[in-house]
């Protein structure tokens, strides 16, 4: 229903700052249309009336106006009239009511019926008249006032960080502890035993999966199934309304920074996975709810042949135009928006490789990472790409620039290969396991560039990597042609469940060793949530649609003794150093350590050492052999080791002080047969106990002479006895 009440022409306003801002007296709208020839700001009461006011105002291709007496909790939205002429690019249609794309909070769903399609079904050339303002979400004005108290950032350094991913809802749906009213919300996650849970864990930031406010598409909608990971975004201010205990009138922003503060007071930080490089408006035949409608050329890039369609280098029928100054603009003051307003510590974006492409090709010097590395607040935020998309040349492993992390595909890959046993891994396992420094040290950059993980939200749980050789995505409703079909997995003897004992004992080994490896590689730890506890989805490697069990974490299924082996090698790492290096091992005496040597020679090595200045690290054969050429390109060698030295760790305190620690000495068998391991001559001088051995996991302690006998797909960690 159209109400035209008397609000009265409002004042001029100003352009800047974009969206809507309550001042306390009123608020100030403003929105970007580089080719509408009007624009109507539309508020809504309780009942859906709807009161039109025309934003008369135009600075720099903004409408702005400003309305006394409008505060918090008014619903609102535009309509967008100019020029329909799809062909050319141009899909304005004043009948669809259009998001504010810098929309604070929004309230509501979309309802998936014809309106909210701007053109004629059927017809895609015709502008559809049916008014969508009933069937459309509506934007908030919201409150921005906040109580912060002394919030402090935790600002954990990123070789001192474990990652740990999870989903808003499937973290707490299910948990036991969790107040119902409370549960897969934002107030969930804010909970005392969430946090002490992931506090007990080691965790120090939780990388979130996307809660800007997003939208599911109609085909899911059409299955009975929604998209659940929420890699569909449509405001990139506006904080995910389904994930908040009360999301009425813009309540969601203020429960989303409580939630923020609770864990920075518990000392975790927050990583918000973050989507901008398309919306959830889809293809040319998608739903007009925000960017479509106020100006398709700005916001998306349309191809050049044919500006009926898009340019798709993301796989959802649409691609962000971070070439396009204004929506670059959008991208930055939303990041600087959930540092500044919101207080996360820190982003991992989608697809990142789809924001470097300034023309057709991936380019590390985009306008998009100059304007991050220039920035003074976003260059000190945690920076972690996923460095590929879909497109020509889009997988960008290790091609980001110094400041950021990567996603490290090609640890995963490795990782998952060494410990299903297949041949010629040892050179890339070894690589891997320190840093990946044949990928990121050459541009400056060091360990902490490589973020390691073995599983993430897309693909098999680590309970399932060693489970299942196929995939089992039948639920997704697409015959099981979803989801990748080269896992890299091995079902252990057997698909799926099954009561046989051998393969119920590989599966525990390979993936403690899995476990055990990932935390110890130098580099960022990412561990996603619930494989620390055994979670399956039941050979679901594409859960992107089920939420429901398959997804959510069941607080009831717990592998006691696999939770407990993890706290420890996660304890392994948060106390020695020569696991966090700083820098790359370089294979020789620390240089640090050469130039004040002369000082005090004793400083700089262990007891034990006697004397000797020992490289940093050291790879070894299971006979106690040097690696050599034969041995590195042995294929049948599925077994190595390597020496830790921890009194070479290149690094100072932050009084300028040497960084010391103990050495270790790592045996890896990745064969389902029992090897011998020998202690290298150069370290038997040395005393060794049994710091961890991951085909027990009950704590170790016994001491090791000459060598020792490791299980098959197991790892042993030698630690000095610095007792003796």
């Amino acid at each position: 229903m159209l109400n035209r009440l008397p609000l009265g022409q409002p004042w001029p306003g100003s352009p800047y700052p974009l969206g809507a801002i309550w001042d306390g007296s009123g608020t100030n709208f403003a929105v970007f249309s580089e080719h509408a020839e009007s624009i109507e700001l539309c508020f809504f009461d309780e009942s859906g009336s709807e009161t039109r006011v025309p934003l008369v105002d135009k600075t720099a291709f903004v409408f702005h106006g400003y309305v006394p007496g409008i505060g918090p909790g008014q619903r609102y939205g535009y309509r967008a009239h100019g020029r329909w002429d799809p062909n050319q690019g141009y899909r304005f249609n004043p009948a669809k009511l259009m998001l504010d794309p810098y929309a604070r909070a929004i309230e509501g769903q979309p309802s998936y019926d014809r309106a909210i399609y701007d053109y004629v079904a059927g017809s895609p050339e015709l502008a559809d008249p049916t008014d969508s303002a009933a069937s459309t979400p509506k934007a908030i004005v919201v409150n921005p006032y906040f109580d912060w108290g002394n919030d402090r950032r935790p600002k954990r350094a990123r070789r001192d960080t474990l990652i740990y991913e999870a989903h808003v809802k499937g973290l707490t749906a299910l948990h036991p502890l969790v107040p119902e009213d409370i549960r897969g919300t934002y107030a969930g996650l804010a909970h005392p035993a969430v946090i002490e849970y992931l506090r007990s864990l080691g965790v120090t930031a939780l990388e979130l999966l996307p809660i800007h406010q997003h939208f599911p598409e109609q085909f899911l909608i059409d299955r009975g199934l929604t998209n659940y990971w929420g890699y569909s975004s449509i405001g990139y201010l506006a904080p995910h309304n389904g994930y908040a205990a009360r999301n009425k009138n813009g309540e969601q922003v203020q429960e989303f920074k409580h939630m923020v503060r609770s864990l920075h007071d518990g000392g975790i930080e927050v990583i918000l996975d973050v989507v901008y490089n398309h919306t959830c408006e889809g293809g040319p035949l998608g739903p007009s709810l925000c960017h479509r409608g106020l100006d398709n050329l700005t916001y998306y890039r349309v191809d050049p042949g044919d500006k009926s369609r898009y340019v798709d280098y993301t796989g959802t029928g649409n691609t962000l135009d971070v070439s396009h100054q204004t929506t670059l603009q959008l991208i930055m003051d939303s990041l600087r928006y959930w540092v500044n307003e919101m207080h996360v510590d820190g982003f991992r974006f989608d697809l990142a490789a789809t924001l470097g492409r300034d023309t057709h090709h991936v380019d590390s010097a985009a306008a998009f990472f100059d304007i991050i590395h220039q920035d003074p607040v976003l260059r000190q935020v945690k920076l972690i790409a996923e460095p590929w998309d879909v497109g020509e040349g889009g997988y960008q492993v290790g091609r980001f620039p110094p400041l950021w992390s990567e996603w490290n595909g090609d640890y995963r890959d490795t990782i998952r290969d060494f410990w299903r046993g297949e041949p010629g891994k040892l050179g890339s396992f070894a690589s891997r396991f320190t840093g990946s420094s044949d990928l990121y040290q050459l541009n400056g950059r060091r360990p902490s560039a490589s973020v390691n993980f073995v599983t993430a939200h897309d693909g098999f749980t680590l309970r399932d990597l060693v489970s299942y050789n196929e995939r089992h995505n039948n639920a997704n409703t697409e015959n099981n042609r979803d989801g990748e079909s080269h896992n890299r997995s091995w079902n252990s003897g057997a698909e799926g469940p099954t009561d046989d004992q051998g393969v119920q004992e590989t599966r525990a080994r390979r993936s403690r060793a899995i476990l055990t490896t990932m935390l110890l590689s130098q580099g960022i730890p990412m561990l996603m949530a619930g494989d620390e506890r055994g979670r399956t989805q039941h050979g679901n490697n594409n859960a992107y649609c089920q939420d429901n069990e398959v997804s959510w974490l069941d607080w009831d299924e717990l592998d006691d003794e696999l939770l407990a082996f993890t706290q420890r090698v996660v304890n392994l790492r948060k106390t020695h150093p020569v696991f966090r290096r700083r820098r790359f091992f370089s294979g020789q005496a620390a240089e640090l350590a050469a130039t004040e040597a002369h000082q005090d020679q004793t400083a700089f090595r262990h007891p034990s050492n006697r004397g000797r200045y020992l490289p940093d690290i050291g790879w070894y054969q299971k006979s106690g052999q040097a690696m050599d050429d034969a041995a590195w390109n042995d294929q049948g060698s599925r077994q190595l080791s390597v020496f830790l030295n921890g009194d070479e760790l290149a690094d100072r305190g932050s009084r300028g002080e040497p960084v010391r620690g103990e050495s270790f000495l790592l045996f890896f068998n990745a064969s389902a047969d029992g090897n011998d391991f020998q202690i290298p001559e150069q370290l038997t001088s040395r005393w060794w106990q049994i710091e961890l051995d991951s085909s027990n996991p009950l704590p170790a302690g016994e001491p090791v002479v000459g060598g020792m006998t490791v299980r098959g797909w197991s790892v042993v960690i030698l630690g000095q006895d610095v007792h003796v």
